[in-house]
């Protein structure tokens, strides 16, 4: 995947610190664990194009080969005529690191899943943006991203979403019985291809249910 460039202000997001100034200890911290994820992640993805049948309440894959439930997919795809379903992850060395901390340095620990976090994201735009140069689009645009668990489309899903992908075999990712991605740091999404005249809508903090209590939500919840 190469540079991915973690962002120190996303780090800050996800640790709950905003406006708040970090002494010198803890900026040296946070720098020595995003080069340690960077050092450590083992990134993979994978992606696969569907058309798609859009109804008011759910959305299904061509051939029936999965059903999205729900309003909040629903809305996203209604002015999509197909989707991406992507799938990523960092690999189970980070999920060992971070548990290692849990163990020895919790500061540590609690940082380093931070930078695991934005890192994760990251990676997530990259493929996205390699998505966007695909042929299928001819220049149409892609909608954000929209994953298990946002809104009312629920976790349940991701087992059926991993087995459509067949991402335990392709990037060895997996999910619990309780519906949790394993290794912890990974990301499931569908993104939608959007008709010719049809805008991507407002991507971000404004467009999620949980604006409103979100400690995670980017300053001006954009």
């Amino acid at each position: 995947m190469g540079d991915i460039e973690t962002s120190k202000n996303e780090v800050l997001r996800y640790l709950g610190c905003k406006n708040q100034n970090m002494d010198e200890k803890i900026n040296n911290l946070i720098e020595e664990c995003i080069l340690e994820i960077k050092k450590i992640a083992e990134e993979k993805y994978i992606y696969n194009y569907f058309r798609i049948t859009s109804r008011e309440f759910d959305v299904s894959l061509e051939d029936g080969l999965i059903e999205f439930q729900g309003k909040g997919i629903a809305r996203h795809l209604k002015n999509s005529e197909g989707c991406y379903l992507m799938a990523v992850t960092l690999g189970n060395q980070v999920d060992t690191k971070i548990r290692y901390y849990e163990k020895t340095d919790m500061t540590r620990a609690l940082i380093l899943d931070a930078c695991a976090t934005a890192y994760v994201e990251e990676v997530c735009d990259r493929v996205c943006s390699i998505m966007g140069k695909e042929d299928k689009l001819k220049g149409r645009s892609l909608t954000y991203r929209f994953s298990p668990g946002y809104g009312d489309l629920s976790l349940d899903i991701q087992k059926s979403f991993l087995r459509v992908l067949d991402g335990q075999k392709k990037i060895g990712l997996t999910a619990s019985s309780d519906n949790i991605l394993l290794p912890r740091k990974s990301v499931t999404a569908v993104v939608g291809i959007l008709k010719d005249s049809c805008s991507a809508g407002v991507k971000g903090c404004s467009s999620c249910n949980k604006n409103n209590d979100c400690r995670y939500k980017k300053e001006g919840g954009k």
